[in-house]
């Protein structure tokens, strides 16, 4: 309201910062974008299917859910019935209710609505959806009446996803979702929750192409780091360790590659191979567990390096390292580089820089060096050739 702009105007530079660092970030697009704003019959319909019900009411123009009839209300989040009181946007809601504690399904149109373009007709008069019943109208249009996984923040247990199952299940008859995942909070280095009404959200948290925040090293710290249900402390030495991390992940297929196989396999390795392939999946089934996952994967990044070293890795090793890290990849989506070319862009400035040596033209060849190491590539004389890595 006090920009001055409609909805859509408003929000447009902030959908277009979410996707950038989504792309950045790497995360996977969804197939439908839904807006709630284009999906206001979907919610008048069910409205209007509570009102029938008589699990909603109209009060002055406004809906309300009547949280009384439905006796499985707070079952997600354990909550006492008997000590309901007034929460977040319910406790502002000055109207003729029934119960203090029923939740806005529809709100009668005010004149700052009107200008910024956020009302609309319904049969109980013309206004806009409250905060929750978009959720359910959508995700029954695009996903069905019962979802397999339902996810969000701690935060959003109640009394979002309360009323979401409340007015979704009294609708639908059907059960919203048969599993639920909330994650915790990020925090700030001294443990606080970071959010915007805190103070605690700054533009210098957004992915950056250099430095410890590149988009990878954030991927990683946000997955890996901690249990989806652990808060996870942000801090630059929490990043840049991340991106140390990454490093190390990203060094051992690309040494695999270059290194020949040795005539024989070590067969205890084989099998130390497959008891990390092993608990790596067992970690996953348990909840998601992928920090506990990771940490048997750099047990063996480790280990792998030292049996490259010992001659102990022939084809069958390289074939089995191979494929865990690719499947821990899929997951993880670090060690590909994130930038389509670069390793052949690599291997050309060495071979220039091996022929720079060769002809004994070593002032070009301290250049390469320089100009990978711009690039946040290291490289390192081995007997085996010439190695390289990300530094950054």
């Amino acid at each position: 309201m006090h920009a001055g702009v409609t909805i859509g105007e408003y929000a447009k530079p902030y959908v277009t910062a979410f996707f950038e660092d989504m792309a950045a970030l790497r995360a996977q697009p969804a197939t439908v974008y839904p807006r709630a704003t284009e999906h206001i019959p979907e919610m008048v319909e069910m409205i209007n299917q509570l009102i029938e019900s008589q699990n909603a009411y109209v009060a002055e123009g406004d809906v309300y859910f009547r949280i009384a009839s439905f006796p499985a209300y707070g079952t997600l989040s354990h909550l006492d019935r008997g000590g309901l009181k007034p929460g977040a946007r319910v406790a502002t809601d000055k109207y003729d209710k029934e119960s203090v504690s029923d939740f806005a399904l529809w709100k009668h149109a005010h004149p700052e609505d009107e200008s910024l373009g956020g009302a609309w007709d319904a049969p109980f008069g013309r206004g806009r959806p409250g905060w929750h019943i978009e959720c359910s109208a959508m995700s029954k249009r695009y996903l069905g009446e019962t979802l397999d996984i339902h996810a969000g923040g701690i935060d959003l247990m109640f009394p979002h996803h309360e009323n979401e199952i409340a007015q979704s299940e009294a609708a639908n008859h059907k059960p919203l979702s048969r599993f639920w995942l909330h994650s915790e909070h990020l925090a700030d280095a001294t443990g606080e929750k970071m959010s915007k009404s805190a103070g605690g959200l700054h533009d210098a948290e957004r992915p950056q192409r250099r430095g410890p925040r590149t988009p990878v090293a954030v991927r990683f710290f946000l997955l890996a780091n901690a249990h989806y249900r652990a808060r996870i402390r942000l801090s630059t030495d929490a990043l840049h360790a991340a991106a140390e991390q990454v490093r190390r992940l990203r060094s051992l297929p690309e040494r695999v590659r270059r290194t020949a196989p040795e005539e024989h396999d070590d067969p205890s390795f084989l099998v130390r191979i497959a008891e990390v392939r092993a608990g790596y999946r067992d970690a996953l089934d348990d909840d998601l567990n992928l920090p506990q996952g990771i940490g048997l994967v750099f047990e063996l990044v480790r280990e792998a390096n030292a049996a490259l070293d010992a001659g102990r890795v022939g084809e069958q090793g390289r074939e089995d390292l191979l494929r865990l890290i690719e499947e821990y990849d899929a997951h993880l989506d670090v060690v590909r580089s994130e930038e389509p070319g670069l390793a052949q862009e690599v291997e050309r400035l060495i071979a220039q820089r091996e022929a720079a040596r060769k002809g004994r033209d070593f002032s070009r060849a301290d250049q390469i060096r320089e100009e990978l190491r711009d690039k946040g590539i290291a490289l390192e004389d081995s007997k085996e050739g010439v190695r390289w890595r990300r530094v950054r």
